[in-house]
């Protein structure tokens, strides 16, 4: 039987790509994104939100079968708060009752190596804790710290960790994950590769001594087989494809 995807941030990048690679399986594929999209939609904001789920609902005719949450900002503003998180949140939460009827319901979404980057605590406790007003209100006092997005992406990664092995999810038999990508070559780090200088710049920031700067595809094909039915057991895990960022970083240290 053939399964029903949602792909978020479907337009460009590692949405673009994880899509293509779900058609080519012969997935069924309901693409979400601002514009040029199946489903057209602000994630961004609450009502973003609600609709989106009413039209995924709509066209998915109340069923499918795995959710990649997969649109996101590199901004340093509170549009970072606004789609990295609570977009990332509501995403999985709204469309969760639609995986409820699949035989190997699947959920999985983007994180960041930027996660293991300094964050502000006081941001990513207000995320974690629901509270939409304070995160937006402390982000917009922290913006150009270049704090925003690895506070994002931390509290994102917690969220997962939080949530996989409850009821909702590990309970009803839905494999929550997420995926920590390093520098891939996406419309959202144009600027920062744009010629060999600059990456190597990069680099130094981000290590990735295993075959530097990724296509999309590489984070595609990983994901694709979290959302697969093979997938059966693999629970809260935040796994780095990051050509070795996390290695480098964190050392021989597992948490």
């Amino acid at each position: 039987m053939t399964r029903t995807s949602v792909v978020t941030g479907v337009a460009s990048g590692i949405g673009m790509a994880t899509a293509n690679l779900l058609k080519a399986r012969g997935e069924r594929v309901i693409g979400v994104d601002l514009h040029d999209a199946e489903v057209n939609a602000d994630l961004s904001t609450p009502d973003g939100l609600e609709q989106m789920v009413s039209a995924v609902t709509e066209v998915s005719g109340g069923a499918i079968d795995a959710i990649y949450a997969i649109a996101g900002v590199a901004h340093d503003t509170s549009l970072a708060v606004k789609v990295n998180y609570f977009g990332m949140t509501g995403t999985l939460i709204g469309l969760r009752p639609l995986l409820l009827s699949s035989s190997a319901p699947r959920a999985q979404a983007i994180a960041s190596m930027a996660s293991l980057n300094p964050v502000d605590q006081e941001l990513v406790d207000d995320m974690l804790a629901g509270d939409r007003h304070a995160a937006i209100a402390r982000a917009d006092a922290v913006a150009g710290s270049n704090l925003i997005y690895g506070s994002t992406k931390q509290a994102f990664a917690r969220w997962i960790r939080r949530n996989a092995a409850t009821p909702d999810w590990a309970g009803a038999s839905i494999p929550l994950n997420a995926v920590a990508p390093g520098v891939i070559r996406t419309p959202m780090t144009k600027d920062l590769i744009s010629t060999d200088e600059a990456t190597k710049e990069l680099l130094q920031i981000v290590p990735m001594p295993l075959n530097g700067v990724a296509e999309p595809t590489v984070v595609a094909e990983l994901l694709s087989w979290l959302g697969s039915p093979a997938n059966t057991h693999l629970c809260g895990q935040v796994v780095f494809v990051d050509g070795g960022s996390d290695v480098v970083m964190r050392g021989d240290s597992t948490w």
